[in-house]
């Protein structure tokens, strides 16, 4: 894969708070399997689609990660709770360094549920 293309979509900077927050990969206790894909490079791929709206099946072969692998770890880490964990710890890191002004926010009732019944 082109290394602009992977640094302009998943840049360093992003890579640092990404890194640590992905679920480790689980080895297989039978052993065997296929080769294991590192995750910064699934992570771009994953970054590719979910940026440019292209069908997983259109996934350029140049980012080194099968279609299958990449929609497989999108689902285990979405499974695993790592987009949400991401916003927050971007929020965060943009705080930490003055960067969001959360003196005006807003509350969308399609984000936030609201109890039925409660007065």
């Amino acid at each position: 894969m082109d290394d602009r293309l992977a640094q302009e979509l998943v840049p360093d900077e992003l890579w640092r708070i990404v890194a640590p927050l992905i679920p480790p990969q689980q080895v297989r206790p039978q052993g065997g399997g296929t080769r294991m894909v590192e995750a910064r490079a699934v992570f771009t791929a994953v970054v590719y689609v979910l940026t440019t709206g292209c069908a997983w099946r259109h996934l350029p072969p140049s980012f080194g990660v099968s279609r299958a692998t990449a929609h497989r770890r999108f689902v285990a880490w979405t499974k695993a709770g790592l987009w949400r964990r991401l916003h927050r710890a971007v929020l965060d890191e943009l705080g930490a360094g003055g960067h969001l002004d959360w003196s005006r926010a807003i509350a969308d009732a399609a984000s936030v549920r609201a109890n039925r019944g409660v007065n």
